[in-house]
């Protein structure tokens, strides 16, 4: 078993969450938390991958009991992927409304939101 993958996925998301801590832009927070769950996606793979399976594809070329890789992984890879263009969307869109609104887009200089 092959851990590297496990400290890939650990790499993306912990320069995810420190480009988030130490970003001076909101759009590079954005790109930076698009990082981090790009770190699910290598995880999610690595967890359902299986050395020596084939597809889950079932036909007559393959012999019956023959292992292969678990589809819901792939299929929760696929949503992960979904999910997180969305999100990504979703967070531009408010940076966008928070430059029209400020003027900026740097977090320091948006007293206007300071309680």
């Amino acid at each position: 078993m092959s851990y590297y993958p496990y400290f890939v996925a650990m790499w993306l998301v912990f320069a995810g969450v420190f480009g988030v801590v130490r970003s001076k832009n909101l759009v590079h927070a954005v790109v930076c938390v698009s990082v981090a769950q790009s770190g699910t996606y290598v995880l999610l793979l690595a967890i359902g991958y299986q050395k020596g399976a084939l597809a889950p594809i079932f036909g007559s070329s393959e012999p019956p009991g023959s292992p292969v890789v678990d589809p819901v992984v792939q299929a929760m890879t696929l949503t992960d992927i979904v999910v997180s263009a969305t999100v990504t969307a979703l967070l531009l869109a408010l940076v966008i409304q928070v430059a029209k609104q400020h003027g900026t887009v740097v977090p320091d200089e948006l007293h206007h939101l300071r309680g």
